[in-house]
């Protein structure tokens, strides 16, 4: 038997898996199937990354995961396509967002992946929805698969003996650590139906060495978007205790820090705002669900929202006692440095990021140079207008007003620079 022969018995009934968006899940997700020699295609709808893949080479910040890549598209593992190709299991990783400013989910993405891994679908399949949803969107991709492939079978019409399964399982990773915590963490499997969730779990145990816990779709769904809801209410806890302790002109961090001795309390760190695809979206989607009742969950996501205005306040008075010490200069002669656009520290994703939306705000309200310092990036964003992307030690150098807004490695292990610091992150 030869190894190829040998990988696809390990493997069961999965022998080629196709991934729908190659972005900060969905591309790490294939690479480690195709670690395990299955036959991966990664789909995405942008040239420029099909192309960097099929090199070998990642468009992401993700420690291990260019590694991983360049072994397993050398070895033919993987391959990259702009359009879904037959396999037996098919991950649809895409964005999910909001319609315009209401929070409202757009599920477009899922409809038009869909709508692309439909004309090759065949009975047996499984289709397995990653992105973390609202409520019912596995339902509602089963029904958009259904009405394109009248001639197949499907869980919500015809239970177990459907000739497609379909099922949800939420990523549950954080970034920078992604590549570890896929393979360790707990995976919850919601299918359809019973059979949906044990095929999709068969799936899963061929890389996931955490438990693969089997429920329905509606809870699996749910779950998910408690988990990120509970720390977005318990961020908010410690971001408005930092607003209350501004005001009282207390130190929050040693506020914190004490509290923090008793044996049952564990507050967390407050910062600039929430940032991220998950945290700061997923608690939108329960309150879509139902919003007559999440008012606690509605009322965190204001605080944490909020925070950027707060610290561009802050901001706006530091620069005025500036002017007040050096009355013979201007605005436009105070030059401000931002440490960190990314949402977390040591990445480079700036998805909802709140350092990010200062910076937009500085970049078009300040009348003075801005300054970003982000190692993790190698340009500035779009948006930023004419901001410069400099180290370090060029921001200690010219920058009048210093403004930390992500705790990087880099940042923490820095002398600060000798005045006017604001300090969002407790370095």
């Amino acid at each position: 038997m030869t190894i190829q022969e040998s990988a696809k018995t390990s493997a069961g009934p999965f022998s080629r898996v196709c991934v729908i968006g190659l972005g900060y899940i969905g591309l790490p997700t294939a690479a480690m199937f195709a670690s395990r020699r299955i036959s991966v295609t990664g789909v995405d709808v942008d040239r420029s990354v099909v192309e960097r893949v099929n090199k070998g080479q990642i468009h992401i910040v993700e420690p291990d995961l260019d590694i991983v890549v360049q072994a397993v598209v050398s070895q033919g593992h993987l391959r990259a396509s702009l359009t879904p190709e037959p396999a037996e299991a098919f991950l649809v990783a895409v964005p999910t967002p909001f319609k315009g400013d209401n929070y409202e989910p757009d599920l477009s993405f899922i409809k038009a992946a869909a709508d692309a891994i439909a004309p090759v679908l065949s009975q047996g399949n499984l289709v397995v929805l990653e992105s973390t949803s609202p409520v019912g969107a596995t339902e509602q991709l089963a029904g958009w698969l259904a009405a394109a492939r009248p001639d197949l079978t499907f869980p919500q019409a015809h239970g177990e003996d459907s000739d497609i399964r379909v099922a949800h399982c939420p990523e549950r990773v954080l970034p920078g650590k992604v590549m570890q915590e896929l393979i360790s963490n707990d995976r919850l499997i919601g299918g359809l139906t019973p059979k949906c969730s044990e095929l999709a779990a068969q799936l899963y145990k061929l890389f996931v060495t955490g438990d693969c816990v089997l429920t329905n779709a509606r809870t699996a769904e749910m779950s998910k978007l408690t988990e990120n809801s509970f720390r977005d209410v318990n961020i908010a806890f410690a971001n408005e205790l930092s607003l209350i302790c501004d005001s009282l002109q207390i130190n929050v961090w040693e506020v914190i820090a004490l509290a923090n001795r008793h044996p049952r309390v564990r507050i967390l760190r407050p910062g600039p705002g929430v940032g991220g695809h998950c945290i700061a979206v997923d608690p939108w989607f329960i309150v879509a669900s139902s919003p007559e009742n999440s008012r606690l969950i509605r009322a965190a996501r204001h605080v944490n929202s909020s925070k950027p205005s707060w610290v561009l306040g802050k901001i706006d008075e530091a620069v005025a006692t500036f002017l007040r010490q050096y009355p013979k200069l201007d605005e436009e002669d105070v030059t401000i440095a931002c440490y960190g656009i990314a949402f977390k520290p040591d990445i480079d994703d700036m998805r909802e990021s709140p350092a990010l939306q200062i910076a937009h705000k500085l970049s078009r309200t300040h009348a003075g140079p801005l300054l970003v310092v982000e190692p993790n990036c190698t340009e500035v964003p779009s948006g930023l207008g004419e901001a410069e992307l400099v180290t370090m030690q060029e921001a200690f150098q010219r920058a009048d007003i210093h403004v930390y807004l992500v705790a990087h490695r880099e940042f923490q292990a820095s002398p600060r620079p000798p005045r006017y610091v604001i300090d969002t992150v407790g370095l």
